[in-house]
């Protein structure tokens, strides 16, 4: 950033406060998601031809009246909306993220009421939602009811239970259902010991190497994976 950039940030900053502090207006949820997309932005980084990461973990400081009103609306619910606009705007812009994305809200005593602050953080996680349909044997893609993750750690368990990485909404499932691990010689899917098993194109496996197309079912749950550059085209 320039000196010239800096100068007006400073002065766009100062203004904003300014009149935060005279008109002492709440910050709307829109206000939080447009933080969100700039701080995102501002923090893109290009690791490599057509892959450019992006933070996946925020925390929005808010004035003391502005955390209770965001309590006041539902806080969790408020922040899977944020979670859900943050995905959506990566997609848009073909950003990548390295890991789950959570949004969460924090008192700042510091900040005016109707103004905010985003903290943000790169973080790796087993899997990332993904935000485009490029895979690779190193970030392979799987589907589950419709929602697409990246594997974008060497291990990522699936299962009914909170502990899991991806969380199944499904009585079928054993809370640690599944473990599928990603080596230099493919993704595997290891049954972890669950009560209905865990099947791979109709056989019941206890472990198996996954080749691109393949189906996993757990449960009444059915799981596409895919790891080929092309595999999600469609």
């Amino acid at each position: 950033m320039g000196a010239l950039e800096r100068f007006e940030k400073k002065v766009e900053n100062a203004v904003n406060n300014v009149f935060a502090k005279a008109f002492r207006s709440e910050v709307k949820p829109v206000e939080i998601a447009s933080a969100i997309r700039r701080t995102m932005d501002d923090r893109a980084a290009a690791v490599s031809r057509g892959r450019t990461v992006v933070p996946n973990e925020f925390t929005v400081r808010l004035s003391p009246s502005d955390h209770e009103r965001v309590e006041s609306w539902g806080a969790d619910a408020l922040a899977e909306e944020m979670v859900a606009a943050a995905t959506e705007h990566a997609g848009s812009q073909h950003y990548a993220f390295v890991g789950p994305v959570t949004v969460r809200f924090e008192t700042d005593d510091s900040i005016a009421t109707g103004r905010l602050d985003v903290d943000s953080a790169t973080r790796r996680g087993s899997a990332a939602p993904a935000t485009s349909a490029a895979t690779s044997a190193r970030h392979p893609m799987i589907d589950i009811d419709g929602q697409r993750y990246l594997l974008t750690g060497p291990v990522t368990v699936i299962g009914r239970g909170t502990e899991a990485d991806i969380v199944v909404e499904d009585s079928g499932v054993s809370r640690r259902h599944l473990e599928l691990r990603v080596t230099p010689n493919g993704t595997v899917a290891t049954d972890l010991g669950s009560t209905n098993g865990t099947y791979v194109e109709g056989h019941r496996v206890q472990a198996a190497t996954l080749l691109d197309g393949n189906t996993i079912t757990i449960g009444r749950t059915r799981i596409l994976f895919w790891n080929a550059d092309d595999a999600a085209g469609g």
